[in-house]
């Protein structure tokens, strides 16, 4: 998905597309993050703000899976300054307080 352009996509819907389509989006990146080429892609493609942006903002469904695709983001050092740096902390420590219980589990 990667190497076809599919994660540039996915950021782009994430970003721009209807509801149904952010939701969809970013389960998909969640998935594909856990994968170093795709978690790139996904850098590349501003996906990181993308990614706060829908767990701060979006539906209960776009934050928790946003929140899981950080999570995967995260398990390397430089995304997790990216994460920091784009406000994903502050994102993040509010849903684990906040949230429903599969955002909190995310």
């Amino acid at each position: 998905i990667a190497a076809a352009g599919g994660v540039e996509v996915l950021v782009a819907l994430a970003r721009d597309g209807t509801e149904g389509q952010k939701e969809e989006a970013v389960g998909a990146l969640w998935n594909l993050a856990v994968n170093d080429d795709s978690q790139a892609g996904i850098v590349a493609a501003g996906g990181i703000d993308v990614l706060v942006s829908l767990a701060r903002d979006g539906t209960e469904r776009q934050q928790g899976n946003a929140a899981g695709a950080l999570r995967n983001l995260a398990y390397n050092d430089d995304r997790s300054v990216a994460i920091a740096a784009a406000g994903g902390i502050e994102v993040l420590v509010s849903l684990a307080r906040d949230g429903n219980e599969a955002q909190k589990e995310r």
